[in-house]
């Protein structure tokens, strides 16, 4: 697998052997999440998927910012504890997550718990010369860190003609990022060589990155967004720490545009992926966020989410398809060569596409070529059983990869409609079609409908 590294600037191949290391950068836990948090768990979640397809291990760690000054300002105005707060917005994050078909992290770290690991590594990077006690404050000295801005391609002498004068006077430079804040008044705080305080953002995912996946990860995630100052600065101080590379793969998303604006709270252009959910269901959000490539930007608009629906609405019609056909399908073991070679193409094309830095916009247009051979196949009686069972099992798995097909579960028909359906049956085999007429109002008056297939009687529920 090849994948863009933004450290680089090079599309290289990703090389690991059995066990892959990653970490996400998660939300911090004061709200419910938006879209915009939606996009890197949906697509690093693919990842993820796909290098277990592959038959890697992977171990995954997504942490939450449990103690971050928006927490504690809310926390204030909704008279409740940090802890209270960021409690509720976890589980609501499990809710969201879930509901997009995210599969739980190996590991959820917090901040909270995990003080003592990042107070060391701020001490360790002290010790080595690249921090330094101001007050209460510790603060990491941007310019030691001879390799600040290989990340983001900043200039070191152009952030520092361009930086404002510092606010905080205790600071040698306007630059330097506070690795440990010296604790105030109503606010939480946690004993430290230093005073008590609580960290800075930026160390925390360091800590907790080196804790649960060790000094050196494979893959570091996140949107594009975090380039600067954040991830800039988690290598900076990881670095510093250990003198050993922090990751070996930068991948960064790309941003949202609403009704292309870029998506800002402060422009009030953003949604709430429970908002979104109520109205269009959380499996047309987790298409909208894969159906373009991750490092593209997404145009956020409702003729997108519409056109994501009916994509849904063509994959489980295929699904249906090739199950009813599989139903009355006869096994004479024959097995139609053409279709073999057919089917290995569609599965081969697929890895080639997300081999192809975790290209899934490729991937699903290979998934729809599927679809218009599969719905071929389902629509022939003469199809060999072993093809439709063959081209199911490739439609299924490239779709458990993607995520899909997990929000609309079979459900039992009422015995007052199967009734109904058998006496329409009946009506049009008699050439009663009066009657037959009359049935189907009745069925659709019900909140159902009812077609004749190749693969026999449909009855679906009306949309």
């Amino acid at each position: 697998m090849r994948l863009y590294n933004t450290l680089t600037r090079e599309t290289e191949d990703l090389n690991c052997n059995s066990e892959v290391l990653i970490y996400t950068c998660g939300p911090t836990v004061y709200n419910y999440i938006h879209i915009g948090n939606a996009r890197p768990i949906c697509v690093f979640d693919v990842l993820r998927r796909y290098l277990k397809y592959c038959g890697l291990k992977v171990k995954y760690v997504l942490n939450f910012t449990d103690v971050d000054d928006k927490i504690i300002n809310k926390s204030n105005e909704e008279g409740v504890s940090a802890k209270e707060l960021s409690d509720k917005y976890i589980n609501e994050y499990f809710t969201d997550a879930r509901g997009l078909n995210v599969l739980d992290a190996d590991v959820h770290p917090r901040v909270s718990e995990n003080m003592d690991t990042i107070i060391n590594l701020i001490t360790k990077i002290k010790d080595n010369g690249f921090a330094y006690q101001s007050g209460n404050d510790v603060f990491f000295s941007v310019r030691k860190f001879n390799e600040y801005g290989k990340l983001s391609g900043k200039n070191i002498d152009d952030l520092q003609s361009g930086a404002r004068v510092s606010v905080n006077e205790n600071k040698e430079n306007p630059l330097d990022f506070a690795i440990w804040k010296g604790a105030k008044e109503n606010e939480p705080s946690w004993d430290s060589p230093w005073g008590k305080g609580r960290p800075g953002w930026h160390i925390e995912c360091s800590a907790m990155s080196m804790k649960y996946l060790g000094e050196t990860i494979d893959i570091h995630c996140g949107g594009a967004d975090l380039i600067f100052p954040h991830h800039e600065n988690e290598i900076a101080q990881s670095e510093a720490a250990t003198g050993k590379p922090f990751s070996r793969f930068w991948l960064h998303n790309g941003f949202i545009d609403i009704d292309n604006v870029k998506m800002s709270k402060s422009k009030g252009n953003f949604f709430l992926v429970r908002d979104v959910a109520k109205e269009y269901g959380y499996e047309v959000i987790r298409y909208m966020m894969i159906q373009s490539h991750y490092a593209s930007p997404i145009n956020y608009t409702t003729d997108v989410l519409n056109a994501a629906k009916s994509s849904l609405d063509r994959l489980y019609q295929c699904r249906e398809n090739l199950e009813k056909a599989l139903k009355t399908a006869v096994d004479t073991n024959d097995y139609a060569d053409e279709n073999y070679t057919e089917i290995c193409k569609f599965s081969n094309n697929f890895k080639s596409a997300m081999d192809d830095n975790l290209n899934t916009s490729l991937a699903l247009g290979t998934l729809f070529d599927l679809v218009r051979f599969a719905n071929t196949l389902a629509n022939n009686p003469d199809s060999p059983k072993k093809s439709l069972e063959s081209v199911l099992g490739v439609f299924n798995e490239i779709t458990d990869v993607l995520g899909l097909l997990y929000e609309r579960k079979e459900e039992s028909i009422p015995q007052e409609i199967s009734e109904l359906v058998e006496q329409w049956e009946t009506a049009r085999k008699a050439k009663d079609f009066s009657l037959a007429d009359e049935l189907k109002a009745k069925i659709s008056t019900l909140g159902y409908k009812v077609e004749v297939t190749r693969q026999g009687t449909n009855i679906k529920k009306n949309n």
